[in-house]
């Protein structure tokens, strides 16, 4: 079942923003080609999956870093070289505990310094402009309200940022399941990046926090 979130992220997509059955407009160049790799890397990776999946999240190490540092764990994901000058090796972190939302798992994550950048993977029904008003304050009834909706769309968003301050995000819609229709932009899920950034601030690590557990 695909999830929703118990508290919308702010500027959620909507189907008002450039989506694969309208013209794209020219999109901005990312500011880290590197991010923009492993956020286009992820994506491609969830989406063997299918679809109706729970949340992930994942470390971006450096992986020069990687391979220096952790050559057992290198060794592991296949990875025998430096790769390209900064790129990153997405590490994907132990599954959320039930019941939890990935927004309130965000707010208790801060990551060590040996984690360059975060991203995270989610699914989301998301209704047109102007249905704000219309949905249900229960919880309950608001999920069956946005079930329901006639123009409600199945979005996998992945969404990566950087200590540097960069951004990147991939957009699938459910009805447009093909790589051609992924729509990717440095800001296309502004509220899920603001959490990412935050975890990359927050300087208070847990001691049992080990972002590199799971090849």
């Amino acid at each position: 079942m695909t999830e929703l979130p118990d508290q919308p992220l702010p500027d959620q997509p909507l189907p008002d923003q450039p989506l694969p059955d309208q013209p794209l407009p020219d999109q901005p160049l990312p500011e880290d080609p590197a991010l923009a790799a492993a956020v286009l890397e992820i994506e491609a990776h969830v989406a063997q999956d299918g679809w109706d999946q729970p949340a992930r999240l994942y470390a971006l190490v450096d992986t020069a870093t990687l391979v220096a540092q952790e050559p057992a764990l290198a060794a592991a994901m296949s990875i025998d070289g430096p790769g390209d000058e900064g790129s990153f090796t997405p590490i994907e972190q132990d599954g959320l505990p039930p019941g939890q939302a990935l927004e309130e798992a965000l707010h208790t994550i801060a990551w060590p310094d040996s984690v360059s950048g975060c991203a995270a993977v989610i699914e989301r029904l998301v209704l047109p402009p102007g249905t704000d008003d219309d949905i249900p304050d229960d919880p309950t009834a608001a999920e069956l309200y946005a079930r329901e909706h006639p123009d409600r769309q199945e979005v996998r968003m992945v969404a990566g940022a950087t200590r540097a301050g960069a951004s990147y995000c991939a957009l699938r819609l459910r009805a447009h399941d093909d790589e051609q229709s992924v729509v990717n932009g440095t800001e296309l899920v502004p509220g899920l990046l603001e959490l990412l950034h935050a975890t990359l601030h927050d300087t208070q690590t847990s001691p049992d926090e080990n972002p590199l557990s799971r090849p």
